[in-house]
């Protein structure tokens, strides 16, 4: 990395406060998606932590979630994070909020405003660290060499229409590009325009910058919110002054708040592959097959003329027959069967169960 020699330092935030409602029935209230063990023994927000070993010391590494998940966070950040690395958000108000009283945590601990920032969720999968590692260092370098936040962009393989898609802009030092727009996310025709064009990258939600040229976006183009940080950086270690003011900011994410309105955003195209395992389907790109199904964790399986499935039944041997292109999910309380062209519905069932049997989200 070759941020200047001035000691800038390089920090992570981690954002795990997220409920991911489409992984359910094993993504609860008392277990959000981070904390499940999906691909290895470790939770998702484990993985990520350790996706920054080599790149930025532990002593860097902060985690903003919600107090209902303390014991959770603590649990997969043992070691991982800084001394005093949990910094916790009063109440639910989206990632502009969070990411802004973030700073003020930050800069209270003695971070300073010059030193450099990413910002990544807890949730995403990339096996590639060493690809991880070399954009996160172009990213931090070129933020800094051109006042920038830099987000990552992810070169799409295919016309999805889950995520944001980003569109480049003119080419800058021969590393990033200016972002011309954001997009939200498409229908598959538009997906596939932007396919063909090869001027859009997934939007990874993934960003890069120094600390003092995000508070200057936030001043200028979230007013409403960033008028209260002097406010929150006052009452930054006293959790009741701190909520009443928290919630006087207007519940805007990030992206809406900033990304999508600041001149002073480019993006790197990542070279590491990607998935932000937003539902079940996600992880037929992350675990090889097993007889042409996504067998994620089962104790057996018997499967005639069966494909394209994906099975979560931990220690329960399943058997399928004629069943093409579904979701199965077992656990001790539920079953879940599902097409998985309507893995994005599933949050449909959180929200009955909300009302009707909260038991069981």
């Amino acid at each position: 990395m070759n941020l200047p020699k001035n000691s800038v330092g390089f920090y992570c935030l981690i954002m795990a406060g997220g409920k991911g409602t489409r992984f359910w029935p094993e993504s609860t209230q008392s277990k959000p998606k981070q904390y499940l063990n999906l691909l290895s023994t470790k939770s998702l927000l484990e993985e990520t932590l350790d996706r920054f070993d080599s790149l930025i010391g532990i002593d860097r590494r902060y985690i903003v979630t919600v107090k209902e998940q303390q014991a959770l966070c603590i649990q997969s950040s043992v070691g991982k994070i800084a001394k005093d690395g949990i910094i916790y958000e009063p109440s639910g108000r989206n990632t502009g909020p969070c990411v802004l009283m973030s700073i003020a945590a930050l800069l209270d601990k003695g971070v300073s405003p010059d030193d450099v920032m990413a910002i990544v969720p807890a949730d995403h999968v990339i096996l590639n660290h060493k690809g991880f590692h070399e954009t996160m260092k172009r990213a931090a370098d070129f933020s800094v060499l051109k006042n920038n936040i830099v987000t990552i962009g992810i070169t799409p393989n295919f016309p999805h229409t889950g995520f944001g898609y980003i569109e480049k802009g003119e080419l800058i030092e021969g590393e990033g590009f200016q972002v011309t727009r954001f997009k939200e996310k498409p229908h598959f025709e538009l997906a596939k325009e932007y396919i063909r064009s090869g001027n859009y990258l997934w939007n990874a939600g993934m960003f890069v910058a120094p600390i003092k040229i995000l508070l200057e976006e936030f001043q200028m183009h979230a007013p409403k919110m960033y008028e209260h940080f002097s406010e929150m950086k006052r009452v930054i270690n006293d959790p009741i002054k701190l909520k009443a003011v928290y919630e006087k900011m207007p519940s805007d994410s990030i992206d809406y708040c900033i990304m999508e309105k600041s001149s002073r955003v480019s993006v790197i195209p990542a070279t590491f592959d990607w998935n932000d395992m937003g539902s079940w389907d996600a992880l037929t790109s992350v675990i090889d097959e097993t007889h042409g199904n996504t067998l994620v964790k089962s104790d057996g399986a018997f499967f005639l003329n069966s494909a394209d499935n994906v099975i979560f039944a931990p220690d329960k041997f399943v058997a399928l027959i004629n069943m093409e292109k579904h979701i199965v999910v077992v656990n001790d309380k539920v079953v879940l069967v599902a097409p998985v062209a309507d893995s994005q519905e599933i949050k449909k069932v959180v929200e009955h169960l909300r009302v009707n049997r909260p038991d069981l989200i």
